[in-house]
């Protein structure tokens, strides 16, 4: 086995272009790593780094910055506001006719709407800034408060972003990938080690029963990960055509429905939303107001990460959001009018509304088995630590959910390159 993926990596450096591309995503990610620890000046390091071991909103931000906001560096936002932009964008589709008719145009109109994105990126990422140098100064991180100071770190944070989102897209025009989701990954995978050795140091050889027990729960979720992505529910669907002879014949194709539609978005928009209240309650903590202080503090408490009350609200909100942005992505209406014109039809389904039936009926059932995997993979950390007292990045939950699919999608881009090149040289052979 080990000779054979041996075999395949001699075999993928080979090609040229091939080399040429993984060699350029490394370089891209060597850049990347080495602006993560670029710091933003007038920050107390030691401090932040204690805030973010209390707020679990932030260090699920860290985790798409890939590490860069616990360190402060000058991409300390990553590429947070580029992926709001971007649920923003596919949310005003709805919304607005034209837009929806402009992701009708093929790549001419994806382009379009990923400018649009680009621009809707720098306001956000603008926002967030300032609302980062809220929430440091009430931590008493950030201690000077003049308007310069303010202008240049929105500016400073602003800039890593932009310069984070254009170095993802050079890796997706001239690398390996999706340049944005390599980069999440690349942030993630670039802190196992130090995480690793966290937990080395302070490995207790008492606790050797809740590692192993750990070590087995993340296998099993790595397994069900990799099922999940790759489970299909193909919906058949015969084309019409009418042959030399004049006799009517079908052509069979496949609709290849995910069950995991939304990929990690839901579990995106619900942290966002189930961390909001202790969010803001920070920001009341300390206030003079004493019916205030105290009301913040219970907030906290009642919406603590480990409670009760916030992993059943975080899985229901995961399930709900699931449900939701399946709707937007798999628009049943738009495609059964889109096999009507081909002149498509499933076996026994009458064209038109009755197909649009079915393929809801079909799609809530997938989503649902989706919706509830996506909710258990959201609460697994807590779940995790609760077992065995570990606590590491990729436990489960978001983290493990997007390294397991970028491995997935890369792995399968490779293959088809060289499936690709083995098809050009058999050609070439054949002339």
């Amino acid at each position: 086995m080990l000779n054979k993926y041996l075999q395949t990596a001699v075999k993928i450096f080979k090609v040229k272009d091939l080399r040429g591309k993984i060699l350029f995503t490394a370089l891209i990610f060597l850049i990347f790593r080495i602006f993560a620890y670029v710091p933003v000046p007038g920050i107390d390091v030691l401090s932040l780094k204690r805030l973010f071991a209390e707020n679990q909103l932030l260090s699920l931000l860290d985790i798409f910055s890939g590490g860069t906001l616990a360190n402060f560096s000058v991409m300390s936002l990553g590429l947070n506001p580029y992926i709001n932009a971007s649920i923003i964008m596919q949310l005003l589709q709805l919304v607005f006719p034209k837009l929806e008719e402009l992701a009708k145009e093929g790549e001419a109109g994806h382009e379009k709407i990923n400018q649009y994105t680009r621009y809707l990126t720098v306001p956000l990422t603008a926002i967030q800034a300032f609302g980062m140098n809220i929430l440091l100064k009430n931590s008493q991180i950030i201690t000077t408060t003049s308007p310069l100071t303010l202008l240049s770190l929105v500016v400073t944070l602003t800039a890593g972003t932009i310069l984070l989102m254009w170095l993802g897209e050079l890796i997706s025009q001239r690398g390996i990938g999706n340049g944005i989701s390599m980069i999440i990954f690349a942030g993630i995978v670039g802190r196992l080690p130090i995480g690793l050795a966290q937990q080395v140091s302070v490995f207790d050889p008492s606790q050797l029963r809740n590692v192993a027990i750990f070590i087995v729960m993340a296998i099993l979720v790595i397994v069900s990960i990799v099922i999940v992505t790759e489970a299909r529910r193909p919906i058949k669907v015969h084309y019409s055509r009418r042959a030399v002879e004049g006799a009517a014949s079908h052509v069979t194709s496949y609709i290849p429905l995910r069950v995991n539609q939304a990929g990690v978005i839901p579990i995106i928009f619900a942290v966002s939303l189930i961390l909001l209240p202790t969010t803001f309650a920070r920001f009341f903590e300390r206030s003079p107001n004493v019916f205030l202080a105290n009301f913040a503090q219970e907030v906290q408490r009642i919406f603590s990460p480990n409670g009760n009350l916030y992993n059943v609200a975080y899985f229901l909100l995961v399930v709900v959001f699931t449900f939701f942005y399946t709707t937007v992505a798999f628009n049943t209406k738009q495609i059964s009018e889109m096999l009507m014109k081909q002149g498509g039809f499933l076996p026994g389904i009458r064209p038109g509304s009755p197909t649009k039936s079915y393929l809801d009926y079909v799609s809530l059932r997938i989503t649902l088995f989706g919706a509830i995997f996506l909710g258990i993979i959201a609460i697994l950390p807590s779940i995790g630590q609760r077992l065995t007292g570990v606590t590491t990045l990729l436990v489960g939950g978001t983290g493990l959910l997007i390294v397991v699919s970028v491995v997935l999608e890369t792995s399968k881009k490779i293959e088809s390159l060289l499936v690709m090149r083995d098809y050009d040289l058999f050609l070439k052979k054949g002339q």
